[in-house]
């Protein structure tokens, strides 16, 4: 990678020097235990396999696992031998645990308890199925001032802050959490991204697509890279792409940078865009690419046309980890969007939310690299 190339990023984005903070991300979100019944389905399991996972947490597990970077989570579990487990995850992937607020299990759950996730794969024709159970949930019940962002991103410093539209569906506090913590970081230099990660079903009791828009445009104002399909874009922002269809089958790629040209005139403290680009042909197959926007260019990936998929649920996840790497060691947004897809691909061809892969793996298969035994 070219110094000049990088020297612009950096200029752009004002990306702190690692020397300079302990902690390259931070991510603020919820992580709930997932069960998984593998090939059977949630109504009939007798079995389940246990993961964790959280659309905010899995991009720091995936940048500590797979790329090596310093990173934290900032959360709350029910203090109770499930939210040991979820810590015992955690500490598993390497993600600093410090920031975990433990608060006291009433032995029954009645006011706080600690989310679970029942999540199919899907097969073929029967798409991906996700039952959550997280009510009274310790995350959910976070709010402004529970975290000192003055120590954590002035005294202890941090690089980039990681959060997004899930954590600030759960609550009205969640979302005030979230506002506080991307003020601050914007504050303190801290660069902010923010997976909009729109779910229908998260937002149906707190006002619906009209509450989701408030909420998350207040939010964007805060925003330095912003993350997101088409879906979100509309739902959560208010733009809108001619030609992408409701079953995901087909996206006119040259409609969607139409709207993320709009979207950057009226959030202009973007500094970077990105999305995966999918088409759905079946739960295990799938068209799989990404572009990202920057410094008024838009970078496309390298296609994944026919996709084999195990488990999709993490992919766009794992793309934005890939993605944050990328901007964040290489200073390419070309490289970047291309360790998105990558490092996206290779997630969803194992179980769980978050990746196995490593980086070698990554840059091999940027580079072309096929599926031929290694021995």
């Amino acid at each position: 990678m070219a110094t000049n190339n990088r020297n612009t990023l950096m200029a752009l984005l004002h990306l702190k020097s690692a020397g300079s903070c302990r902690y390259d991300l931070l991510a603020l979100g919820e992580i709930m235990l997932r069960l998984d019944p593998g090939e059977s389905r949630i109504r009939c399991a007798r079995e389940f396999k246990v993961w964790e996972g959280g659309g905010e947490y899995n991009v720091a597990r995936g940048l500590r696992r797979c790329f090596g970077l310093r990173t934290a989570v900032a959360t709350a579990f029910a203090d109770n031998d499930v939210g040991r487990l979820l810590e015992d995850f955690i500490l598993q992937g390497g993600v600093a645990t410090e920031f975990i607020k433990w608060m006291p299990f009433d032995g029954v759950g009645r006011t706080v308890r600690n989310g679970l996730n029942f999540t199919e794969r899907g097969f073929g024709v029967r798409g991906a199925v996700g039952v959550s159970d997280r009510g009274h949930s310790a995350a959910s019940q976070l709010k402004a001032g529970d975290f000192d962002w003055d120590h954590l991103f002035g005294r202890l410093g941090v690089r980039w802050l990681h959060t997004g539209g899930i954590f600030a569906a759960l609550n009205d506090s969640t979302a005030e959490l979230v506002l506080e913590a991307v003020q601050s970081a914007r504050q303190h230099g801290t660069i902010v991204s923010y997976d909009l990660n729109y779910r229908p079903s998260l937002w149906k009791s707190m006002g619906g697509q009209k509450r989701a828009q408030e909420v998350n445009r207040e939010i964007a104002k805060f925003v330095d890279v912003m993350i997101g399909n088409e879906e979100d874009f509309t739902a959560c922002l208010g733009f809108h792409v001619e030609g992408a269809d409701e079953n995901l089958r087909h996206i006119d790629v040259t409609a969607f940078k139409r709207m993320i040209e709009t979207a950057v005139k009226e959030f202009p403290n973007f500094k970077a865009t990105a999305t995966t680009l999918r088409a759905a042909k079946t739960a295990t197959i799938n068209d799989w690419a990404a572009i990202a926007w920057m410094d008024g260019q838009f970078y496309e990936s390298r296609q994944y046309p026919d996709l084999e998929i195990l488990d999709r649920v993490g992919g766009g996840d794992s793309f934005a980890s890939g993605f944050i790497y990328g901007l964040m060691i290489t200073g390419d947004p070309q490289q970047a969007v291309d360790y998105g897809a990558a490092h996206g691909a290779l997630a969803m061809t194992t179980p769980g939310d978050t990746s196995m892969a490593t980086k070698a793996e990554v840059e091999k298969l940027m580079k072309g690299g096929g599926a031929r035994v290694q021995r």
